[in-house]
């Protein structure tokens, strides 16, 4: 596939075959993922690359934390709040995941239950946690961003399937203590990879984007 197709057939997946990647297709992944451009070259991005039995320890443990209810506490904080379009895009994306489920408007416990499976890593055989250190601020993060894009493109050129999980970034404290990493490491987001599960249902949607003109200002 060329890049305007690849572009065009990503999707956030959430729910995988059980099959593991092959070895050389992730290497090739991480090959073009390390391609990224970043400020000064410093390269920020620190990846923490589970399969096998590391990924169902990592899902098991983190499910079993996140279920407690215990108050997340991110290293990079999430939005304060969501207003207006950001509101409006957001509630879209929520009801057409939920339809898909076929989760009713009022059911709080089924709600709660999907949202829980950001912890399963929606199933998913391998999960990719990116880091970035401490000193490099927010810059690091922008550019671990720019990592996690061309992850998840490359992998679609590959026929992998991918999802950016903010919500694997809620606990970095438990996943400092899960790998021993020190406290300079800050969590930025998650991917989680396989193969589609094409048969399931929350495979089937696809959220909208805006136009160009809705956030391209252009000036001559």
């Amino acid at each position: 596939m060329d890049l305007e197709q690849i572009v065009a057939a990503r999707y956030s997946c959430r729910k995988y075959q059980q099959r593991q990647v092959p070895a050389e297709i992730i290497e090739s992944i991480l090959q073009l993922a390390q391609k990224t451009p970043s400020w000064c070259n410093t390269q920020p991005w620190q990846v923490l690359l589970l399969s096998g039995k590391a990924t169902e320890a990592f899902r098991d443990k983190l499910y079993a934390h996140a279920s407690m209810g215990l108050p997340i506490n991110p290293d990079f904080a999430f939005p304060s709040r969501y207003d207006g379009i950001y509101r409006e895009r957001r509630k879209v994306c929520g009801v057409q995941l939920y339809q898909a489920l076929g989760i009713g408007r009022e059911d709080k416990a089924a709600a709660a239950e999907q949202s829980l499976e950001n912890f399963r890593l929606f199933g998913a055989p391998h999960v990719a946690l990116v880091t970035t250190e401490a000193e490099l601020g927010v810059y690091g993060a922008v550019d671990c961003g720019l990592y996690v894009s061309n992850f998840m493109l490359a992998a679609g050129s590959l026929g992998v399937a991918t999802i950016a999980q903010a919500a694997l970034a809620s606990y970095p404290d438990f996943i400092r203590g899960h790998f021993g990493l020190p406290a300079e490491r800050k969590m930025v987001c998650g991917i989680s990879f396989g193969f589609a599960d094409e048969t399931h249902p929350i495979n089937g949607y696809r959220t909208a984007r805006a136009g160009v003109l809705e956030s391209v200002q252009r000036f001559n």
